[in-house]
C-alpha cells in the first residue's frame, strides 16, 4: 500500500506542479513544456523510471487526445485558403529537414548514413502539442497560426513513416525503397479516408443519442477519437492523421453538447501534456545530456536556423507568401513531444546508437522548445505579423442542460450579417430562444432588449434543439 500511496502522490505533485507550471511559463514567456521536462528530470533523482514502452504507450495516447483537442478547436475556414502550403510544408518540408539534419549529424555524430537520416526524421516535424500551446493564446496573423497549425497537425505521418522506414533500413540493409514510399501513400490515405468516416459518424451519433447524463458526451467524443487511431494503425494506415482529419471534421460539424465537450477536451489534453512531458523527462538524465552538449548545440543550431528555413523556403518557393512570413513559420517549426516519442522507437527495435540517439533528440527538442518558443512573440512583433485578438474562443460557464430538448448555441457574428446593428429586442428569434450572454473584446456583457449586436460579437443562445438550423440563419445571413 505504501508503493501504491507513494506512487499516488507522485502523480498529484506532476498534477499540481504542471498546473501551477502553466501560469509561470505564461509570464515568463516560456512553452510550458519546458517545466514539465524539467520537472522529469528533477524527479528522476528520487525515483527510478526507465520503461520505455510504458512511456511510448502514454506519448502515443496524450498525442491523440491533444489532437483531437486542437483539431476540435481549428476552423476550417480559416485553414482550407493555406491547405496547399501547409501539407507541402508536412511532406516536403519533413524530407528536406530530414536530409540536411541528418547528413549533417552523421559527420556530427560519427553516425553512419541511415544513422544520421534516422535522426533527421525523428526531429524533421513540428510538434503538435508544443504548436498549439505556443500558439493558442497569442495574436499572430490568423494565416499564418492556420498554416503552421495545419502542418503541425499533418506532419507526424511523414515523420513516422521515414522513421520506421529507416530503421527498417538499418536493421534490414536489403528492403526495397518502393515499397516504402508505396507504404507512406497508403498510411496517409487510409488516415485521411478512416478520419472522415469515423468523423461524420461520431458526429451523427452524437446528434442522435439521448443520453440522460450530459457528462458523458466529451467521454464519447474521446473514445471515437481513440478508436479512430486505433482502427485506422489496425488496418495500416496513420492513426494520427485520422485523428486529426477526425478532429477537424467534428470541430466544423454542427453539434450538440459542444461546449461540454470542448471544455472537456481541453483540460483532458492538459492533463496529458503534463503527465507525458514529465514521464519523458523521468527517461533523461542531466548527466548523460552533458555528454553530448556540443554535439546537441550543433545539431540544433543547424536544424533552426538552415534545415528548417532551406525546407521552408523550398518547399513553399511557389506561395503567395512574403519574406518577412517565410521567416516567421521557418522559426515556428518547434518540436516537443512526437520527436522524442519516436525516438523510443530505435531503443525498442535494438538499434545500437539509440541511447546517443534518444539523448541527442532530447537535447535538441529542449533547446527547440526553450529557444524557439519563448521568443516567437518578440519576432512577430519585429516582422510587424501580429494582428488583432481573436474573441471567437471566448466561453461562459453553463448550466448543465442534461436530457432535455433544449441546447446552447454559440455564433460569432460576422460583418454581412443582418443582425448587426440590430438591438436585441428587434431581432425576431425562434419562441423560447433567449441570447443569454455577449462576449465583445473578451468582456462578457450581460445581455439586455437595448443591447446592439456588433460585428464580431460571440452570442450564446438557448435555444430548441430543433431551432438551432433556423437561429444561425437569421444571425448569420
Amino acid at each position: 500500500m505504501e508503493s501504491i500511496g507513494g506512487l499516488l502522490f507522485l502523480v498529484s505533485i506532476m498534477l499540481l506542479v504542471g498546473v501551477l507550471a502553466t501560469k509561470f511559463s505564461s509570464r515568463l514567456g516560456l512553452p510550458a513544456l519546458i517545466l514539465f521536462l524539467l520537472a522529469g528530470m528533477f524527479l528522476n533523482r528520487f525515483f527510478y523510471f526507465e520503461n520505455v514502452h510504458l512511456t511510448q504507450f502514454i506519448g502515443t495516447l496524450a498525442l491523440i487526445i491533444i489532437l483531437f483537442d486542437g483539431g476540435t478547436q481549428t476552423k476550417w475556414e480559416k485553414i482550407k485558403p493555406v491547405l496547399v502550403p501547409s501539407l507541402s510544408l508536412a511532406t516536403f518540408g519533413v524530407f528536406i529537414t530530414t536530409v540536411i539534419t541528418g547528413v549533417a549529424a552523421m559527420y556530427i555524430l560519427d553516425f553512419s548514413l541511415l544513422e544520421g537520416l534516422l535522426l533527421g526524421a525523428i526531429v524533421g516535424s513540428t510538434d503538435a502539442a508544443a504548436v498549439f500551446s505556443v500558439l493558442g493564446n497569442k495574436n499572430f496573423k490568423k494565416r499564418l497560426t492556420a498554416t503552421l497549425e495545419l502542418e503541425s497537425g499533418s506532419n507526424d505521418p511523414m515523420a513516422v513513416f521515414l522513421t520506421v522506414s529507416l530503421i527498417e533500413m538499418i536493421l534490414m540493409p536489403d528492403m526495397s525503397i518502393w515499397s516504402a514510399v508505396g507504404n507512406l501513400f497508403l498510411q496517409m490515405g487510409l488516415g485521411l479516408v478512416v478520419g472522415l468516416v469515423l468523423g461524420k459518424s461520431t458526429v451523427v451519433v452524437i446528434n442522435s443519442i439521448k443520453l440522460d447524463i450530459s457528462g458523458l458526451y466529451p467521454v464519447f467524443a474521446m473514445g471515437a477519437a481513440i478508436l479512430t487511431f486505433a482502427a485506422t494503425d489496425y488496418l495500416g494506415g496513420s492513426g494520427l492523421l485520422a485523428v486529426y482529419v477526425m478532429a477537424v471534421f467534428v470541430g466544423n460539424s454542427d453539434l450538440m453538447y459542444r461546449f461540454s465537450i470542448l471544455r472537456f477536451n481541453e483540460g483532458f489534453a492538459w492533463m496529458m501534456q503534463i503527465v507525458m512531458f514529465t514521464l519523458l523527462g523521468l527517461l533523461v538524465f542531466p548527466k548523460q545530456l552533458t555528454q553530448i552538449i556540443w554535439e546537441g548545440l550543433l545539431i540544433a543550431l543547424i536544424l533552426m536556423v538552415i534545415a528548417r528555413p532551406i525546407a521552408v523556403f523550398l518547399s513553399m518557393i511557389f506561395m503567395k507568401y512574403d519574406l518577412r512570413q517565410k521567416l516567421f513559420i521557418s522559426w515556428a517549426g518547434l518540436k516537443g513531444a512526437v520527436p522524442i516519442v519516436l525516438a523510443t522507437y530505435p531503443i525498442m527495435a535494438g538499434i545500437e546508437s539509440s541511447n546517443l540517439l534518444f539523448n541527442t533528440v532530447f537535447f535538441v527538442v529542449f533547446l527547440s522548445a526553450l529557444v524557439q518558443g519563448s521568443t516567437l512573440s518578440w519576432l512577430a512583433e519585429k516582422l510587424k505579423l501580429t494582428g488583432e485578438a481573436d474573441d471567437s474562443n471566448a466561453t461562459i460557464e453553463l448550466i448543465n442542460l442534461g436530457n432535455t430538448d433544449s441546447d446552447i448555441l454559440k455564433v460569432t457574428i460576422p460583418s454581412q450579417s443582418p443582425a448587426v446593428g440590430l438591438s436585441l429586442i428587434d431581432l425576431t428569434l425562434p419562441e423560447d430562444t433567449l441570447i443569454i450572454g455577449i462576449t465583445r473584446n473578451k468582456k462578457l456583457l450581460t445581455p439586455t432588449g437595448t443591447s446592439v449586436i456588433e460585428k464580431g460579437d460571440t452570442l450564446f443562445v438557448l435555444c430548441e434543439k430543433e431551432n438551432r438550423q433556423r437561429v444561425k440563419v437569421l444571425l448569420l445571413g
